[in-house]
């Protein structure tokens, strides 16, 4: 289901592959986000994506019009996930409820690793 709202004027239509988009930028835009990660459920193997590809790392759903984000990401090594992790939640919150003009409802992290800073 896509995001949906109705104005005086007409009807708006919000793909979820846009937000998903938006708020993978927005994610990797934190501190102690190294990347989002692409997994490959058949082999296991987690991929560091690319800045082009964070959408891919990113899963928006939409019920009853508020949205529910799935992050997969990868972490810095030596900074408190928990800490990144709040971070991002409250980062990517404000800014895909200002981009979309929806609620988010929930926002679920998933660390697929850890890695150095280089």
């Amino acid at each position: 289901m896509k995001g949906h709202m109705n104005t005086k004027n007409g009807e708006i239509l919000i793909d979820n592959e846009v937000i998903s988009k938006y708020a993978g930028l927005a994610a990797v835009e934190c501190f102690g986000i190294v990347g989002m990660a692409a997994v490959s459920v058949k082999d296991g193997l987690v991929k560091l994506l690319m800045r082009n590809n964070v959408s891919q790392g990113v899963n928006v759903t939409v019920e009853n019009n508020k949205l529910i984000i799935d992050f997969h990401i990868i972490v810095a090594y030596g900074i408190s996930i928990m800490t990144v992790s709040e971070n991002l939640m409250d980062s990517v919150k404000y800014k895909v409820e200002e981009f979309t003009g929806m609620e988010v409802e929930k926002i679920n992290i998933f660390v697929e690793g850890v890695r150095t800073l280089d």
